[in-house]
């Protein structure tokens, strides 16, 4: 009788549905005090004229979100979160081959804490403006051919800026022309992909890359509202244009991000948001599918909260594109990842700019390094003359962007010029265009020749490498010292690559930046060096409001 009683009961569990996590629907809210406490900010970036999209539909993002973790819950995210939260990737793949976490369940996380901050009018960050409904179906994949595969990234959740292109989700640049923009994978994603990484979705970012307004906030988008910082919601910058990449990855939002960066937009966020930000020399990466500004200068990268992600990723991503040809012969099989643990300041020569040695942070980041061994010289760089660095940026736009559109947009899409572009926001400057879109302005008025913007690129280039290559080989340096994105241009300009990497924070709370500089395709010693340097100072925090 017992018996019979058990089994009677085991059927009627066993039959029970599932019940589902439930996920609140998201009511917007009036802004308006949030929006006059900010407008007297000293920085005009800091003056919101709105924080909320009018245009995304964040109940349509949870009603995905809850259709792929299921029965989650808060105890299922408690009790993993010691093995994900801020660990790094090899870390979590170590758990996952123990058996104490899947490829599965570190989705769900993932997606669960996404949620569980975003749906949340006091802690959202508006980082997330996509997420790829098939995550966790790519996710059970990965667990039943998890023997099959030789790249750390294999199974790892990564989150997209939303001006690269990922199949079956929309790629906008934050712009409201192009919402509803589908297209194929872009180059990166695709090699990222074929090594059995997720793209759980799509980050938000200063609209059409921090090239449309002449003056207004970092990491504000027609689609996606006005990006915060965690370290200091409406307090802090947010850095732009990968703001959403930037303030994502602080919050452990996915293991990893993918930035872009024309000239700052890499490093600017990373610093602000005290993670590791890596903008490769212009060719490292492919650029193939992502949404212009300049095929001189752009270049995607790494976003991540340590080194040893950031080379995981940076290898990922690698390889040759028919379609790029400023990646023909680039470095093959350099070893990003295994060589990571070997580096050392021991023995290196850095260039320390006097002017910034003022900066306590940065002063004490000098001498941590000449404890490490390294060999520190201080020096007055030669100032540099920008003139004409504008114009690249504006007259490779001009071409570049209505290429990607005639190549990508759909035929639905029939604006493709950059007058047409003006025009149609002009129809609704308020939802559109709410600080404007004076650069797209200068744009449409460029009318530089062919062969001056030659001569122009050829004298900006040689402008940036003295810049560099001048202290660099009267003081024999390894790389040059700056602080957070203050030497971008320079870098942006020389084509020499930078990795930025949390150094402390200022009084205030605010994260700040050390920025190491190196010749072009020595991504792999910036990693060691910065390897070296994490290791011994272990700076990076966690935003205290998401613990």
């Amino acid at each position: 009788m017992k018996k019979i009683l058990f089994l009677s009961l085991f059927f009627i569990l066993a039959c029970k549905p599932t019940q589902k996590t439930v996920i609140p629907a998201w009511a917007p809210y009036d802004e308006t005090e949030e929006l006059a406490k900010n407008a007297t900010n000293a920085s005009t970036k800091m003056q919101y004229k709105l924080i909320q999209s009018k245009i995304l539909d964040k109940n349509t993002i949870w009603e995905n979100i809850a259709q792929q973790i299921g029965a989650f819950s808060e105890d299922d995210y408690q009790r993993l979160k010691p093995l994900i939260l801020e660990q790094n990737i090899p870390t979590i793949q170590s758990h996952i081959q123990s058996g104490s976490l899947s490829y599965e369940t570190l989705t769900q996380w993932y997606l669960y804490r996404i949620v569980k901050y975003e749906n949340d009018k006091n802690k959202m960050l508006n980082a997330i403006v996509a997420i790829n409904p098939e995550a966790v179906n790519e996710a059970r994949k990965r667990d039943k051919n998890k023997s099959n595969h030789d790249h750390p990234i294999y199974g790892i959740p990564i989150l997209v800026k939303d001006n690269t292109n990922v199949k079956g989700m929309p790629t906008t640049a934050g712009t409201h022309l192009l919402r509803n923009n589908t297209a194929a994978d872009a180059f990166i994603i695709t090699q990222i992909k074929d090594k059995g990484a997720i793209v759980l979705g799509k980050t938000n970012l200063s609209e059409w890359a921090n090239f449309l307004f002449l003056t207004g906030p970092n990491g504000y988008s027609a689609v996606g509202g006005q990006t915060l910082n965690p370290y200091g919601r409406k307090i802090f910058d947010t850095g732009g244009s990968s703001s959403g990449s930037g303030a994502a990855v602080a919050a452990n939002y996915a293991a990893a991000a993918v930035g872009t960066e024309t000239s700052g937009s890499i490093l600017s966020p990373s610093w602000q948001n005290s993670i590791i930000g890596l903008k490769p020399t212009t060719g490292l990466l492919s650029r193939t599918g992502i949404i212009p500004i300049s095929s001189t200068l752009d270049t995607p990268g790494p976003m991540t909260k340590n080194v040893t992600d950031s080379g995981i990723l940076l290898s990922a991503m690698s390889g040759e594109d028919n379609n790029d040809p400023a990646t023909k012969n680039n470095p093959k099989n350099i070893k990003y990842l295994d060589d990571l643990k070997s580096g050392t300041l021991q023995g290196l020569r850095f260039g320390a700019i006097k002017s910034f040695l003022g900066d306590s942070i940065y002063k004490q980041s000098i001498n941590t390094i000449i404890k490490l061994g390294g060999i520190v010289v201080e020096y007055d760089p030669e100032p540099m003359n920008f003139d004409g660095f504008g114009t690249i940026l504006s007259a490779d736009m001009k071409v570049d962007l209505p290429n990607y559109l005639n190549k990508y947009a759909s035929n639905e899409l029939t604006i493709r010029s950059i007058a047409d572009i003006i025009a149609y926001n002009k129809n609704d400057s308020i939802l559109k265009i709410p600080y404007g879109q004076g650069r797209f302005e200068q744009m449409l008025a460029e009318n530089t020749t062919e062969a001056e913007l030659l001569q122009i690129k050829a004298k900006i280039k040689k402008e940036g490498v003295n810049f560099f290559e001048k202290p660099m080989v009267k003081y024999q340096l390894d790389a040059i010292l700056s602080i957070n994105n203050n030497n971008a241009g320079h870098a942006a300009a020389a084509n020499y690559p930078c990795l930025t990497i949390p150094m402390g924070y200022k009084t205030t709370g605010e994260p700040w930046g050390l920025t190491f500089i190196a010749r072009p395709y020595q991504e792999d010693s910036l990693l060691k060096m910065g390897f070296a340097f994490e290791k011994a100072t272990k700076i990076r925090k966690l935003p205290q409001d998401y613990k």
